[in-house]
């Protein structure tokens, strides 16, 4: 199912990732079936669904992390973020955010490793470890990780899941502000309904069942906190849930 809300891509926009057909299973049971969508450069796609769907499952079949069928056709240059804290506990906040820019001259390296510390606003953390830290700072140092190698594409699954709500508010501006200022083409699993459309360009509702539902987000960035309590978002919310409900 691909029920698009009138949704027309611009001669100027660029496909960079595009799935088609694709199945996968876990043994003999089918987790995701006949899955197609496509996602445009400097696109931010979130993808919700209720739980055991498969949401996760499709972003570790994108990054090659299982096995599918079908076709995916996607840049190399991924960087991935996931919930629960995936960063070196035996490495500096810097240490981490340099370890996949190990071939690079020094000299670009820490370059590199001090605009992101700038970035996630860690630059008087940096020798300290990921245990000295809180939830939401070791998750800008994951972000930042990502960011570094200079990816084409971020996949974030429920990142921000572990954090607590006011912790998570403060992570999802923060993100949208790194967002505004890289551009990068994201594609970000969430639970949670409101903070899929605070963030995105666009919402792919998922059934293991039917497939993908489009649903456009069409609030103007920069994304506003007030946004959220406006009765356009409430209705689009609702919209949402409705659709989570019927599948």
């Amino acid at each position: 199912m691909d029920c698009s809300d009138g949704r027309e891509m611009k001669q100027s926009e660029k496909v960079l990732i595009q799935v088609q057909n694709l199945f996968v299973s876990y043994g003999d049971v089918p987790v995701l079936k006949d899955i197609n969508f496509e996602i445009n450069e400097g696109e931010f796609v979130s993808i919700v669904g209720t739980s055991g769907c498969g949401k996760s499952t499709l972003l570790y079949a994108l990054a090659g992390f299982i096995e599918s069928r079908g076709h995916i056709q996607m840049p190399s240059e991924l960087g991935v973020v996931f919930q629960n804290y995936a960063v070196f506990p035996w490495m500096t906040v810097a240490g981490n955010i340099a370890f996949g820019l190990h071939r690079l001259p020094a000299e670009k390296r820490d370059k590199i490793v001090q605009h992101h510390l700038s970035l996630i606003g860690l630059e008087q953390h940096a020798d300290k470890y990921p245990g000295q830290l809180s939830g939401g700072q070791t998750q800008r140092v994951a972000l930042a990780r990502a960011l570094a190698p200079n990816p084409q594409v971020i996949f974030m699954d429920e990142p921000f899941g572990a954090l607590d709500m006011f912790t998570r508010d403060k992570m999802q501006n923060w993100l949208e502000q790194v967002w505004e200022n890289d551009n990068k083409t994201v594609l970000f699993v969430t639970h949670n309904i409101e903070e899929a459309i605070y963030l995105s360009d666009r919402i792919m509702i998922l059934n293991n069942e039917s497939g993908l539902m489009n649903i456009d987000v069409p609030f103007a960035r920069p994304r506003l906190k007030e946004m959220k309590f406006s009765q356009e978002f409430v209705q689009l919310k609702r919209k949402i849930l409705e659709q989570l409900e019927v599948d």
